[in-house]
């Protein structure tokens, strides 16, 4: 049991995402170190495309009481499964990229004359928004759902912790100290906001839950 990798996710994993882990012999701590819940939100029009960045703006759209008018407008979005999600839901995405950085350079570049509505969470990454007001590109924000910290303290010393959001990092270190761990991160936004605490990090090859967890076992098992 000493020689046991121990490894902290900063949330709630699939039972498969968690069985991988397991498999390696590692012993696993999970806890959701935020908490989403959606918020009611008016909206009177949208404008020409929809942004979406999260599943989490997803859910909260489509519990709106305008969601078949708002599904009338066609989406640009950030990620696969938010990709997925919205086209389960009846939306039509006709650009998608697994970065903001990436969404931000088609927008500019490709679709600097139309305008935006970006549906997004209390906490939310600046780049996208901060790019396209430089070029003037029109983007009205509309928060509809909250993320809240809400940290753990851990009583042991982990070798790897897992981290899927800035949000996540910042309601870590709350509670508690990064010191030799290897921390691995789901991106670059996500690594960026470990960079004053920590010279070990870990990016995954995809900005995936998989991925992170992928690359948490070949950092150990190689």
């Amino acid at each position: 049991m000493q020689n046991q990798i121990c490894i902290v996710s900063t949330k709630k994993l699939s039972e498969r995402q968690k069985q991988q882990l397991l498999s390696a012999n590692f012993l696993v701590f999970e806890a959701d170190f935020i908490t989403i819940q959606n918020k009611d939100f008016e909206i009177y029009s949208t404008n020409d495309y929809l942004i979406f960045t999260s599943q989490n703006a997803v859910e909260s759209v489509i519990r709106n009481k305008k969601k078949e008018e708002i599904k009338s407008k066609k989406c640009f979005c950030v990620g696969q499964k938010t990709k997925a999600f919205l086209e389960e839901n009846s939306f039509e995405v006709i650009e998608y990229s697994e970065y903001a950085a990436e969404l931000a350079s088609i927008i500019c570049n490709q679709y600097s004359k139309n305008s935006f509505t970006f549906f997004c969470g209390t906490i939310r990454r600046d780049f996208l928004p901060d790019a396209l007001q430089l070029v003037n590109i029109t983007l009205d924000e509309v928060e509809v759902y909250e993320t809240i910290l809400t940290p753990h303290k851990i009583d042991f010393i982990p070798n790897g912790i897992l981290f899927f959001s800035p949000s996540g990092v910042q309601s870590y270190l709350q509670e508690n100290k990064i010191e030799n761990e290897n921390c691995f991160c789901i991106g670059n936004t996500t690594a960026e906001a470990l960079k004053d605490n920590t010279k070990n990090v870990i990016i995954a090859h995809q900005p995936t839950v998989e991925s992170v967890v992928m690359k948490c076992i070949e950092n150990y098992k190689n």
